[in-house]
């Protein structure tokens, strides 16, 4: 009985994908403390937004809360990398909790910046997204009032004290291209306002969403790995449909449907920042049972970001 020839899949791979510095830095941070203080250490919140990241910390020791109150005294305890508010940090200090603060720098960048425009009697908008662990963190480390925006039409509604003394910031995980539009609604309703470059908006942001950008051109269907709930992984999704190739965001190699990739050349596949590479291996895997898959990298920017580690774990 003859055999059926399989499909050929190209796979295509975005350049950069994956890991940022500021995740990197996080997970390395609990891996170290686990290391120095022995098992358990608490983390509030998960990490970063990945499931296979949490699961191969709680693994070593780490136990994730999502309240101070679930932290029993004396405790090690991380703060995530999305930051937490000044109400958190205080609770954290008044019970003498040990803390090692996981905050990505460019999250403590943007508290910086909002708490210097607050100093000088600034009404701060947030450019972010509601409920994000980011920005309510971000909300809670800027005294005075934050009204946070989302979209063009969030602008069209905001009732400032003093349209004169107005500064935005902005959640690290969205782009350049995410915002453009927000600001430039800002300032076409309040010249006088002031804000960060918009270089200060988060690098890996940036560089995956304008990798996807290259990617999609040449591909059939696209691929993102990360979490559902992560919010860069998701813009990664949505700008695949912008294009009008039909993508999907995957937690894992499991997550993959034969359906997608009838008739399929080129696959594109990315990750979320706050997804491993494993992952993306383990995708490459699966694609092997619906065609003989051929794979190549796009070229594009090699990160080479470092953060400092905190002093504790030095």
């Amino acid at each position: 009985m003859p055999t059926t020839k399989k499909q050929s899949l190209q796979v295509v791979l975005a350049q950069p994908r994956g890991f940022c510095a500021g995740v990197e830095r996080a997970i390395e941070i609990v891996n170290l403390a686990l290391r120095k203080y022995g098992s358990p250490v608490y983390v509030r919140h998960e990490i970063v937004h990945n499931k296979r990241v949490v699961e191969e910390l709680q693994n070593n020791g780490a136990i994730f809360v999502e309240e101070l109150s679930e932290i029993p005294d004396d405790a090690i305890t991380v703060f995530s990398a999305h930051g937490v508010s000044q109400q958190i940090a205080d609770d954290a200090k008044f019970r003498n909790l040990p803390v090692i603060d996981a905050t990505c720098p460019l999250v403590s960048k943007v508290h910086k910046e909002g708490q210097r425009y607050a100093a000088r009697n600034y009404d701060v908008v947030l450019i972010g997204h509601e409920g994000h662990p980011e920005v309510e963190g971000t909300k809670g480390r800027i005294p005075g009032t934050v009204y946070l925006v989302s979209s063009v039409k969030d602008v069209a509604n905001l009732n400032i004290r003093n349209p004169d003394a107005i500064a935005y910031i902005t959640q690290t995980t969205l782009s350049v291209d995410d915002t453009r539009a927000v600001i430039e609604a800002l300032q076409q309703r309040f010249p006088n306002i002031v804000g960060p470059d918009v270089r200060d908006i988060c690098y890996a942001t940036q560089n995956r969403q304008s990798a996807v950008r290259s990617l999609v051109q040449q591909s059939d269907v696209l691929i993102v790995v990360g979490a559902q709930n992560s919010s860069n992984s998701n813009r990664l999704r949505e700008i695949g449909e912008e294009y009008g190739v039909p993508s999907y965001l995957v937690d894992d190699a499991d997550a993959l449907e034969s359906s997608w990739f009838v008739e399929v050349n080129c696959v594109g596949i990315t990750a979320g920042a706050s997804a491993p590479e494993a992952l993306v291996q383990e995708i490459i895997m699966r694609l092997c049972e619906f065609g003989e898959v051929h794979v190549r990298e796009l070229e594009g920017i090699r990160e080479n970001v470092q953060f400092k580690l905190p002093d504790q774990l030095l």
